[in-house]
């Protein structure tokens, strides 16, 4: 293990050895992968081996490192977005069981998501409605669903890439 000096209570300088846990480039690239995947800090740094309270503690003081994270959250923010929004649209399959004993395949929409949607994002539409001629509905829409394919495709990238 690499050996560092420290200063210790004052004194002359103290040769260490690098703790196991210390910061490394390579915790540091797992911590914000894992962190982009799933927005979760603990799950992120149990990956990366690190402690909690030191990542948010890196995070206080390194700039570039906070940069990093705020990327990665916005990343799992799009991630969590774009199912949630698939989910408002779609719905979600749930098998249930018949009396004769067979599975059916139902498509289940969860009103609740569907309505805190709009709610969240009614000012935003109704801006949209003042803003838009007919023609530049059409635009923003094939705009729009480029943009829902390009994140699903980063996602299913994402995902064959992990598996």
């Amino acid at each position: 293990m690499a050996r560092n000096l420290i200063m210790v209570g004052g004194k002359r300088p103290q040769r260490r050895k690098s703790s196991a846990r210390n910061w490394t480039k390579v915790r540091q690239v797992e911590f914000l992968s894992v962190l982009a995947e799933t927005c979760n800090v603990t799950r992120a740094c149990e990956q990366a081996g690190i402690s909690v309270s030191h990542a948010y503690s890196r995070r206080k003081r390194d700039a570039a490192f906070r940069a990093a994270w705020i990327e990665a959250i916005g990343v799992a923010y799009q991630r969590l977005e774009l199912a949630m929004l698939d989910r408002a649209f779609n719905g979600t399959e749930k098998v249930m069981k018949r009396r004769d004993g067979s599975d059916e395949r139902v498509r289940e929409v969860s009103n609740q998501l569907g309505l805190s949607l709009l709610k969240l994002h009614r000012d935003t539409a109704s801006q949209a409605e003042a803003e838009l001629s007919p023609d530049d509905e059409d635009e923003m829409r094939e705009r729009l669903v480029a943009k829902l394919m390009r994140l699903k495709n980063r996602i299913e990238k994402d995902e064959a890439a992990i598996a």
